[in-house]
């Protein structure tokens, strides 16, 4: 017998919205969060827009102590920390005390790449010879595990305590990773997200590809235009979604508000074989995640009610949900709903699975459907299959039962999450 999970606290640093309040709001509405930089354009990039979270008026404080405040340099600690630190604020539960650790809590909190223009500062400290002047922090800054060593600390989490990395599958593959351990019995509560840096060194790799809309930077509301006809490139953007996970029991007997329920998901990899690469996809591994995930959640394909898709307004969009339609034997009118909310704050990269995640279950809440944004001209491939009804441009009064979320990322690598709402 394997234990019910459920979400009981959820918290996210979006460039649409910081909490859940403003995240919520943004989604309903179709309130975009990409902005011009004029820093991108100071350094020549193409594309000189992205999304980033607005914390100018967060006080760090809430979040941070002075002393962890001093020196720090690392833009997705802070996102991770203020996500995480709201979502364990928002299931109620309290932070152990300074004696004993909380043996029933742990962390999966992923990220890409961690604490960039602190591993720049120290890069010129240690060219000037000027080693003593990096500060104590510089490591945990930097290190990739630095994100969940923050978060362990802060909440005095005693179960296990790690950071996973897999490109823009990171935060969907450590929702999965907490709810096998609690449906497995080793953990009570499990933490669980990821977050990602901003800036240009974050974001420079990308521009140089390509592969990122070079047209928009007067209308960066625009840029963002998944299943679009006039899709041009994903718009970059970081921040955080972090998620407790909680067993059915403890969340009954705590009295914890209750999001949704994870009832299953599957993780795997097309072995960048038959058509996938560093950077696409392998068609068949995508289809066997999604039915894999299905056959998980004990579910038929026919009840799911709406689909939340990477997505990621590049000329993949089509494919992604030709596996859709493949994996679920559906097409047409009876094609699921389905949105992505990269119209809305662009691609977050690492953090994109986790915060994605966090607004898929608030359509539960809500009892509506989000509506998509920058996809009135539905691409004329996609449009062969699915019928337009079907990829709402508003948001619907229609409260769903069953949603299922992929993430498909670099490197050939998949996860795909079911969620429920509870009852």
């Amino acid at each position: 017998m394997r234990n019910r999970v459920v979400v009981t606290g959820m918290g996210v640093c979006a460039p649409n919205g910081v909490g859940l309040h403003e995240f919520v709001t943004s989604l309903k509405n179709g309130t975009s969060g990409i902005q011009f930089h004029p820093e991108l354009e100071k350094l020549n990039f193409s594309c000189q827009i992205a999304g980033k979270p607005n914390i100018d008026t967060i006080y760090l404080n809430k979040y941070f102590t002075n002393v962890q405040l001093k020196g720090l340099n690392a833009s997705g600690v802070f996102y991770g920390v203020i996500a995480g630190r709201d979502a364990w604020e928002d299931a109620g539960l309290t932070i152990a005390g300074s004696e004993n650790p909380d043996w029933d809590s742990g962390i999966v909190f992923g990220t890409g790449i961690l604490g960039v223009d602190k591993f720049r500062e120290a890069i010129y400290q240690v060219d000037e010879g000027n080693v003593r002047r990096l500060g104590s922090t510089s490591v945990i800054q930097t290190m990739a595990s630095g994100i969940s060593a923050y978060l362990g600390g802060m909440l005095g989490c005693g179960n296990q305590v790690t950071t996973n990395s897999s490109a823009c599958t990171t935060g969907t593959e450590a929702l999965l990773m907490g709810y096998d351990r609690i449906k497995n019995g080793k953990v009570k509560r499990m933490l669980v997200g990821s977050c990602s840096d901003s800036g240009p060194y974050v974001w420079g790799g990308f521009d140089a590809m390509r592969i990122l809309p070079r047209n928009y930077n007067d209308t960066p509301e625009e840029a963002s235009r998944p299943m679009s006809a006039s899709a041009a490139g994903f718009v970059p953007g970081s921040g955080a979604g972090a998620l407790v996970l909680e067993s059915l029991d403890s969340a009954l007997e705590r009295g914890a508000t209750i999001y949704g329920e994870v009832i299953g998901g599957a993780v795997n990899s097309g072995g960048q074989r038959s058509g996938g690469s560093m950077t696409a996809p392998n068609n068949e591994a995508v289809q066997r995640c999604i039915a894999s995930a299905i056959k998980d959640a004990s579910i038929e394909p026919n009840a799911i009610d709406a689909i939340n898709g990477h997505l990621t307004a590049t000329t993949k969009d089509p494919d992604e949900l030709k596996n859709w339609s493949v994996a679920l034997g559906r097409s047409e009118a009876d094609f699921p709903y389905v949105n992505s909310f990269k119209g809305h704050f662009g691609h977050c990269l690492a953090a994109a699975g986790s915060i994605e995640c966090v607004g898929t279950l608030l359509q539960f809440k809500e009892k509506q459907i989000f509506g998509n944004i920058n996809c009135e001209d539905i691409h004329p491939e996609i449009d062969k299959f699915i019928d337009a009804s079907k990829i709402p441009t508003t948001t619907l009064a229609i409260a769903p039962k069953i949603i299922a979320k992929a993430s498909f990322g670099f490197g050939d690598v998949n996860a795909c999450a079911i969620f429920k709402a509870y009852s």
